[in-house]
């Protein structure tokens, strides 16, 4: 199995009370996804992130098919950081880090992924030609709407 990583770093002109309190909220989730992927939260106990968290989602990541995802906060540190892995869904691997570290001016936000797919070769091709271009297409329409939410002020 293959394992892929993605990184992405972004500063946030706000405190780390209200980073934390905006992306600790499985809420906002949908204000930074692309309306292309077709996010829905369709389980969730209205609850800020706590560990055993579990959250389902429909996605529509490819040609408009429609996907249960289901994941699980299995860490959280306040005002640090949180962990959510996928228990199922399109990966074989989804394991995303969250941290947030306050500076003099705001907080540096970064998110590390660590993800496999399946299907051996097949897996790796998709990843080429599809999944690594998408998710990094994911990851910079976040950077634009955190942008519009924090940083436009």
């Amino acid at each position: 199995m293959k394992v892929y990583s993605k990184k992405t770093v972004q500063k946030v002109n706000a405190s780390i009370e209200d980073c934390w309190t905006f992306f600790s909220s499985p809420r906002n989730l949908q204000k930074i996804t692309p309306n292309s992927m077709g996010f829905q939260i369709t389980d969730f106990d209205e609850k800020n992130m706590y560990p055993g968290q579990i959250i389902q989602y429909k996605v529509s990541p490819l040609l408009g098919i429609k996907l249960t995802w289901v994941t699980e906060i299995t860490i959280v540190e306040h005002q640090r950081y949180f962990i959510d892995e996928q228990r199922f869904g399109p990966y074989t691997l989804w394991h995303h880090k969250h941290f947030f570290e306050p500076v003099e001016d705001g907080v540096i936000m970064t998110d590390l992924v660590h993800y496999a797919l399946p299907l051996g070769f097949i897996g790796r091709i998709m990843n080429a030609l599809v999944v690594k271009n998408k998710l990094k297409a994911i990851f910079e329409y976040r950077e634009k709407k955190v942008n519009e939410i924090f940083n436009s002020k």
